[in-house]
């Protein structure tokens, strides 16, 4: 099975385009199931033969999470890596069908997402400005444009400088097909864009002429360990005891959008949604706040 296994992480690495942390977490998950059919079987590294022949074998395994203690969430994320393997097999033709087609996914209660006050959001934006250093500059920029796009804390982090036109205010936000967007930015995030690519960029690049918009110390592009860590500690100096991540500026920015009167087909294009739906279920548990 760890041969077929490979195989499809190599797929997903390389005709897929997933990134190395998606690559590991199904890894992680689809080792898990190896050593499940390893106990099942016996056998150190256990054949598909299993797989094909035991048709409650899928079953089996989603009540061995469940009893080992995993939430509906991690349960429902392990099962749906298995079941794109499986779909991967059985378009190779090395299995003809899933072992339970009928088995389906705990359900997952979706939690209400934190959001922050507006008040929250100007305390943290404000902070970089207490720094007028390069770094300070660019953590204004970063953190305006954060919250003034609602972008995902990799889109943020994938941009170019060459993604942000601050003569008619837009950021390209590259993605994969319809994801790709152009969003437009205003006021605070346009200014503190300017003065961070005309005083802070130049500094953080003078030994790494890279093309990336957000830089570290040391010229590279900046991590998303490095965002968080800044976000944290923005959040901890404006005197917020709650977690502050890239994702609670995401809510927050959706929040206010719809608290000011936007439309959810404009909501779903501004935050990169496919479905419709995902943004209406976004907006139930804004409105319930």
């Amino acid at each position: 099975m760890r041969q077929e296994v490979e195989a499809f992480l190599g797929y997903i690495s390389i005709e897929g385009g997933r990134s190395p942390n998606t690559v590991a977490a199904y890894r992680n998950d689809l080792y898990q199931l190896v050593d499940f059919a390893r106990r099942r079987s016996g056998k150190q590294d256990p054949s598909l033969k299993l797989v094909k022949e035991d048709h409650y074998f899928l079953s089996s395994y989603a009540l061995d999470l469940r009893e080992r203690g995993y939430t509906a969430a991690t349960r429902a994320r392990k099962l749906s890596a298995v079941k794109s393997w499986f779909k991967f097999l059985i378009a190779k033709g090395v299995i003809k069908g899933f072992p339970r087609e009928d088995l389906a996914s705990p359900k997952v209660n979706k939690a209400m997402p934190h959001l922050l006050s507006p008040a929250q959001i100007q305390a943290v934006l404000k902070q970089p400005e207490q720094y007028p250093t390069p770094e300070g500059k660019r953590d204004k920029a970063m953190l305006e444009l954060l919250y003034s796009t609602g972008m995902q804390a990799a889109e943020l982090l994938s941009l170019n400088v060459k993604d942000v036109n601050l003569t008619d205010h837009y950021v390209h936000c590259p993605g994969k097909g319809s994801k790709e967007r152009i969003i437009p930015i205003y006021g605070e995030a346009v200014q503190s864009l300017r003065k961070y690519l005309a005083e802070g960029r130049p500094q953080l690049a003078l030994y790494n002429r890279g093309e990336a918009l957000f830089l570290n110390r040391f010229g590279k592009r900046l991590s998303r360990q490095g965002l968080w860590q800044i976000l944290k500690g923005h959040a901890k100096a404006a005197n917020l005891t709650a977690e502050v991540t890239p994702r609670t500026i995401r809510h927050s920015f959706a929040a206010r959008l719809i608290s000011e009167g936007a439309d959810l087909p404009t909501v779903q294009q501004r935050l990169g949604h496919v479905s419709l739906a995902t943004t209406q279920a976004y907006s139930r548990f804004i409105n319930k706040r």
